[in-house]
């Protein structure tokens, strides 16, 4: 299993994609990937969409708008 794939599953498995392993992604996907890599990050493109994966990166920036409010 490559590192997307083992990113991808550690999200799946948590429902949570931390900063830094939304980072990791952005940068494995600036380089060559196969098939089974590209699937895994759909696949978690999908079910953060769908919300079964919450991003920390949202989150902070949800917090931030919320805090600037007040």
């Amino acid at each position: 299993m490559s590192l997307i794939s083992k990113i991808v599953q550690q999200a799946l498995v948590t429902g949570y994609l931390t900063v830094e392993a939304e980072e990791q992604l952005r940068q494995l996907l600036k380089t060559k990937y196969d098939f089974d890599d590209f699937m895994a990050f759909i696949t978690l493109q999908k079910e953060a969409m769908e919300g079964r994966v919450r991003q920390e990166s949202r989150e902070l920036l949800h917090s931030r708008r919320v805090s600037a409010l007040v």
